[in-house]
């Protein structure tokens, strides 16, 4: 068909919950279309595909991302961990726990991206990365995980349902 141009293709390689992925890719491919559509790991979901709901949220390089947002070819070589490898075989991360525990969902939509948004937080918090609410760090001083606290590092992460009650909970408890 005159005028359309076929999609450049690029190699990438990625290392996803801990298997290495070499695939041939569209250049304009998210890492969200490559997980779901190209791995079949369907945990993180496309809920608005702008980068504002958090349902797509997954680690790079340890760092919490909307999946939605980064583009596959650009992460070239990077860790990528998804809902799917937070877990060691068939003991569940200690989120996972605190969030069935605390009955910390109800449709389940958010809930990948609610858990590895609440990883990547505490990994954060330990590196001692402040919020905006987290007062003026002492030398050496840790960081509270409030309430309010857990509620604005979690703020890119929306539940239609409204289950926030027993989410900040659930993390509260995860990161005892």
């Amino acid at each position: 068909m005159p005028g359309i141009e076929p999609p450049v293709l690029a190699d990438v390689r990625l290392r996803i919950n801990g298997t290495e992925h070499e695939l041939t890719i569209d250049t304009r491919t998210s890492l969200l279309d490559l997980l779901r559509e190209h791995l079949d790991l369907t945990g993180a979901k496309k809920g608005c595909d702008h980068g504002q709901c958090g349902a797509c949220t997954i680690l790079i390089d340890g760092r919490r991302a909307n999946a939605c947002l980064a583009l596959a070819l650009a992460h070239d070589g990077a860790e990528i961990v998804t809902v799917e490898g937070l877990a060691e075989g068939d003991a569940l991360h200690p989120l996972q726990r605190a969030f069935i525990e605390h009955d910390a969902f109800q449709c389940g939509y958010c809930t990948p991206g609610q858990l590895c948004s609440a990883a990547g937080m505490l990994a954060e918090v330990r590196q001692g990365w402040p919020s905006a609410l987290t007062p003026q760090l002492a030398a050496g001083g840790e960081i509270e995980l409030t309430p309010a606290e857990i509620r604005e590092r979690m703020n890119g992460n929306l539940c239609r349902c409204g289950a926030y009650a027993n989410i900040v909970p659930a993390i509260a408890d995860a990161a005892a």
